[in-house]
């Protein structure tokens, strides 16, 4: 009786201090409950997703896709080993910058799905511009290069932001071209890559190089292998979610292998679009039918190429696939067909090319290397 005794005395006593405790800090309890809602709902997903009927596909709603090659060729610039090894290294190099603080990289980083997770990237001296940094990968299939469509090529978008004040700063073609020509390493690639050149080092060629290498980053998923005809490669709720992404109108604009990049068009097409400055198009061509009008984005990866549209104003994919119906196809989405939608879109995710995704290592400067400049 004396030891059941000290054991109730004991289970109270213990019993009291964790209400005081609970009394002065619920938080851990909070947390488990909030742990244990997060399992459950987890648990009811996979059930439903287990439980999902099998979704028949229509074969006429594939006939708009096709998968990722293998490269994205260019007769004017055909790619070669030397080029891609030469390239890859003049994208990662911040000496072509005036601050020498900055590459190509910086903003368009292949390790990370050739994206900074930035709103607008920041170039020479913390400069912003208006305008979010496009994914780098699978791009050679888009109809031109940056939002506007002002270069045609990744090897004329190669020359743009070396030169661009806000970003890389460089003054002139000579001032890059100076840092190349001092460093013998690159002197001696840029004649393996254009042996027939009598003039190897150009300012030409320098983009070239790096276009070849980009030409190489193409990231092919579970997608490709499905219409390749691995009608196992997607998950029913995946399937799902590409009829929904059909009958809602959206292989409109994202087809092809890039599942969009193909075209230009309106944002805000169906319902207009709140507070939008940027004329996008309309600066280049200065035609009033392109007012408003931006190159469509691929959706590979864009389940980590956040955040999202022309200016990085939406954060979540989930916010981006509601306005995108709404406002260029006037439809509201419900809560269940955005969610099936998403799970669509995360089957184009897609794995980095290991090699390409590597660091190299940069050749080392000279005394001749011109210093960084602020």
């Amino acid at each position: 009786m004396m030891v059941l005794a000290r054991l109730s005395t004991v289970v109270l006593a213990t019993s009291l201090l964790v209400a005081a405790a609970a009394g002065c800090d619920d938080r851990p309890f909070q947390e488990l409950e909030q742990r244990k809602a997060a399992v459950a709902k987890a648990a009811v997903s996979a059930a439903a997703a287990k439980a999902a009927p099998a979704v028949a596909l229509d074969p006429t709603d594939l006939k708009p896709f096709s998968p990722l090659p293998k490269e994205f060729p260019s007769e004017a610039n055909p790619i070669t080993e030397a080029k891609v090894t030469l390239g890859q290294l003049l994208y990662h190099d911040k000496r072509l910058s005036l601050a020498q603080d900055i590459s190509c990289n910086s903003c368009h980083d292949v390790a990370r799905y050739g994206v900074d997770g930035e709103k607008t990237s920041p170039g020479h001296k913390g400069h912003r511009g208006d305008r979010n940094s496009p994914t780098v990968y699978n791009a050679g299939h888009h109809v031109a290069q940056f939002w506007d469509g002002r270069a045609a090529t990744f090897e004329d978008q190669a020359k743009g932001p070396i030169l661009n004040p806000g970003e890389m700063a460089m003054p002139d073609e000579k001032a890059v071209l100076a840092v190349v020509e001092s460093i013998p390493e690159y002197v001696t690639l840029f004649k393996k890559a254009f042996p027939s050149d009598k003039k190897a080092i150009s300012y030409d060629n320098l983009a070239k190089a790096i276009g070849a290498f980009e030409r190489k980053l193409v990231t092919p998923s579970r997608w490709d292998r499905f219409l390749e005809g691995d009608a196992k490669a997607l998950t029913e709720k995946e399937k799902q979610g590409f009829a929904v992404f059909t009958k809602t109108g959206c292989p409109g604009c994202h087809a092809g292998p890039a599942v969009g990049g193909g075209s230009f068009q309106k944002l805000g097409l169906i319902k207009p679009y709140p507070d939008l400055k940027d004329v996008g198009r309309f600066n280049v061509t200065k035609e009033e039918d392109d007012r408003f009008k931006f190159r469509v984005p691929s959706l590979r990866n864009v389940d980590k190429t956040g955040p999202y549209f022309h200016d990085g104003s939406i954060a979540t994919l989930e916010e981006a696939v509601k306005k995108m119906a709404w406002h260029q196809l006037g439809k509201e989405l419900s809560a269940t067909e955005i969610d099936l939608v998403l799970a669509f879109l995360k089957s184009l995710t897609g794995e980095l090319p290991a090699e390409l995704v590597k660091v190299p290592e940069l050749p080392a400067s000279t005394a001749k290397t011109p210093k960084p400049k602020t």
